[in-house]
């Protein structure tokens, strides 16, 4: 599993492309959303929770240059 540098919270801008676990205030997993580079993060379902990247995409396409 890839590691982020840390929580990214909805609205940011994904640093990567890829598939990111949407986690909880205290750690719980609450399922997965894919995101591209650059792009904001879509809102949670529930209050307080955030978005780790967990696997990044590997064909190249959201390198920056």
């Amino acid at each position: 599993m890839a590691k982020s540098n840390g929580p990214i919270k909805p609205g940011q801008a994904a640093p990567a492309s890829g598939q990111y676990l949407v986690v909880g205030p205290k750690g719980g997993s609450h399922g997965e959303v894919t995101a591209i580079q650059g792009k904001p993060m879509p809102p949670t379902p529930k209050p307080n929770q955030s978005f780790l990247l967990v696997d990044p995409t590997k064909n190249g396409s959201g390198k920056t240059k």
